[in-house]
């Protein structure tokens, strides 16, 4: 292991700029933070927990770069609003936001309780626009800057977690949406949507739904599971000048899943769903294809 960061991009590129990364003390949050502070960029590390927070500061600056944190709640618009006040008086603005912060569980659409759903749809989608515009209203409208966000690789729809898909796919397009209404004042939108990665957000569920995930994360054309680092430099390249002419954009880190035609929901056979045939002329299927 080297005793730094093996980023692909020159070091210093990103010195003197200022990074908000939510959910930056864990996971993939936490492999991103390291890398833009690599690069020599300060970064504010965000969540509701302090503990991660504190801990990933602490292995930041014991490897020469500069990080901060702040407790956040992103699902409370007034705290959301408070806190990008405090990060912005103390750092004077925010060049780059990553919105990494969000959760979900496992449950059929059928089971999800009211009080799930709108956890999930208030942590992926309403806290991710609360701290976007906070920091919009409050640095990016006069300095410009870049925003990235976390999503998910959902565009086959999502099932078991049909909660979390509606909210990624929401973000989806305010992604596009923000891309145009902020490109004027200098501020680029983008997203990116990760697959099958490999990170410590995965024992967050149950064994079970965590086996089942080990074999259908690995059925996409790259025939293994991603890692933190691939996500993290998706969305350093975001941030780049390199991408100064992409916005409204999502890309997919996923190893071709989103391609792919593997189901990854048990399907039970069934005849529920029957045919209509309302063409009076219609020519015989190939035998292989009758029953």
């Amino acid at each position: 292991m080297t005793n730094h960061y093996d980023s692909i991009f020159r070091p210093g590129l990103f010195a003197g700029k200022i990074a908000l990364i939510t959910g930056g003390g864990t996971g993939i949050g936490r492999c991103i933070a390291h890398e833009l502070a690599h690069l020599g960029a300060t970064v504010v590390l965000a969540a509701r927990r302090e503990e991660p927070l504190i801990a990933t500061c602490a292995e930041i600056t014991a490897d020469g770069g500069k990080a901060d944190w702040r407790a956040l709640n992103i699902r409370d618009e007034e705290n959301v609003d408070s806190v990008i006040a405090d990060i912005v008086a103390a750092h004077g603005r925010i060049d780059f936001l990553v919105n990494n912060a969000g959760g979900q569980f496992v449950c059929e659409a059928e089971g999800i309780r009211p009080k799930g759903w709108r956890a999930v749809i208030d942590t992926n989608l309403n806290g991710t626009f609360w701290v976007t515009q906070a920091v919009f209203n409050r640095s990016m409208a006069k300095t410009g800057g870049a925003i990235v966000s976390i999503v998910a690789e959902m565009w086959n729809g999502f099932p078991g977690l049909s909660h979390t898909g509606a909210a990624r796919a929401a973000v989806v397009n305010l992604t596009q949406s923000l891309g145009i209404e902020w490109a004027s004042r200098g501020v680029r939108v983008n997203a990116v949507a990760p697959g099958g990665i490999l990170s410590s957000g995965l024992a967050n569920y149950p064994e079970p739904v965590q086996e089942m995930a080990a074999q259908w994360m690995k059925m996409n054309p790259s025939a293994r599971l991603g890692t933190e680092a691939e996500v993290s430099a998706a969305t350093v390249f975001l941030l780049t000048p390199a991408a100064a002419y992409i916005t409204g954009a999502t890309i997919r880190v996923d190893g071709g899943s989103s391609l792919a035609k593997q189901p990854t929901w048990p399907l039970d056979p069934h005849d529920k769903l029957p045919p209509f045939q309302g063409f009076h002329r219609l020519d015989g299927a190939p035998d292989a294809f009758k029953g």
